[in-house]
């Protein structure tokens, strides 16, 4: 058994590990991707489970997991607009910080920038590819990336303003003096969340107000820049990002839900109803979002419909404390519809 890194493909009992070795030489092949895709197909119509690079390793104990992560695969799809087929791809030549689901929400914001690449021309091959020499995949969170047909070149891509350029073969450098100002957008989104993560909630939104300065169209940033504002105790503030993160991102189904929670605290229901139904229309499995739904329509004395609520999100959570509070809830509205049936 080879090293994985260094293997094209390594078999361990039935788990097949495609290397990047095979990827990097797909890269000077016209249809290199192609056989790829086809090869990945055959082994898994055979019965055989695929493991990235980083998957073997852990599975060995010589690699540590990401931290705890809770997004589904059909989610991520759901909310970055990536295929299927894209989604496993990238996946198993460890585009994302985790190599399967559950999924983090550091792995969501990859997966909607590489969306925009591939909307963009881009290939799932060309930026697995990049993805090897620009550092550590958390790093990518904060960088911009643009295919490079707006430079008139479809076979490169660029970070945000053109600055530096991804080679022939679609490599990020990442290096190069040229990119100093995503180093420096890097830099800010970084001690952001390392001051967010340490409770300083107002120097977090002031540094991710810099992030939006400097790249507006980063929903991310106006998001946790909400959460910032929101955790200060500046709920007008708050708000407003939340609104901006949705302009940004009409998908952004976190943001449709803090919004609603933000304004459920103001006593504004009828508002964090309408967010909450559509944080549930963007994402049919994401179970918060029910549970405050039916926590909702119970203080608003819609039995049958907290009822329903609670069910569906017991479906979804059977295992959490809050699945237990929604059990409760439905025996309650049992005992209390039984009682006006009596």
């Amino acid at each position: 058994l080879h090293q994985p890194e260094k293997a094209q493909e390594s078999v361990l009992a039935e788990e097949l590990v495609p290397g990047r070795t095979l990827l990097a030489k797909a890269g000077l092949s016209r249809n290199g991707d192609a056989e790829i895709e086809r090869r990945v197909a055959a082994e898994r119509a055979a019965g055989h489970k695929l493991l990235s690079e980083n998957g073997f390793l852990r599975l060995l104990g010589l690699m540590k997991a990401p931290e705890a992560s809770s997004l589904s695969r059909q989610s991520l799809i759901e909310q970055s607009r990536l295929s299927g087929a894209e989604l496993d791809l990238l996946s198993l030549f460890d585009a994302f910080e985790h190599d399967a689901e559950p999924y983090s929400f550091r792995d969501l914001i990859l997966a909607r920038k590489y969306a925009g690449l591939v909307a963009g021309g881009a290939t799932w091959g060309a930026i697995a590819r990049s993805v090897h020499r620009s550092g550590p995949v958390a790093s990518l969170t904060a960088k911009s990336l643009n295919v490079g047909s707006q430079h008139g070149r479809a076979d490169a891509i660029y970070l945000e303003g053109g600055q530096s350029e991804l080679d022939g073969q679609l490599l990020f450098d990442l290096g190069s003096a040229g990119s100093a100002g995503d180093d420096t957008l890097e830099e800010l989104f970084a001690e952001a969340e390392a001051a967010e993560e340490g409770g300083d909630h107002d120097r977090a939104a002031a540094l991710y107000q810099r992030c939006l300065a400097i790249d507006p169209s980063d929903a991310i940033a106006a998001f946790n820049r909400a959460n910032c504002l929101r955790a200060g105790g500046h709920a007008a503030d708050a708000a407003h990002d939340y609104i901006n993160a949705i302009k940004l991102d009409p998908a952004f189904v976190e943001a449709w839900f803090n919004l609603a929670g933000l304004m459920s605290e103001q006593g504004r229901e009828a508002s964090a109803r309408r967010h909450l139904q559509k944080a549930i229309a963007l994402d049919k499995n994401y179970a918060d979002p029910v549970f405050n739904l039916a926590r909702l329509e119970f203080d608003a004395g819609d039995l049958p419909e907290a009822r329903r609520l609670w069910v569906r999100y017991l479906e979804l959570d059977a295992e959490s404390e809050w699945s237990r509070m929604a059990a409760k809830g439905v025996q309650f509205v049992d005992l209390q519809l039984a009682r006006t049936a009596g």
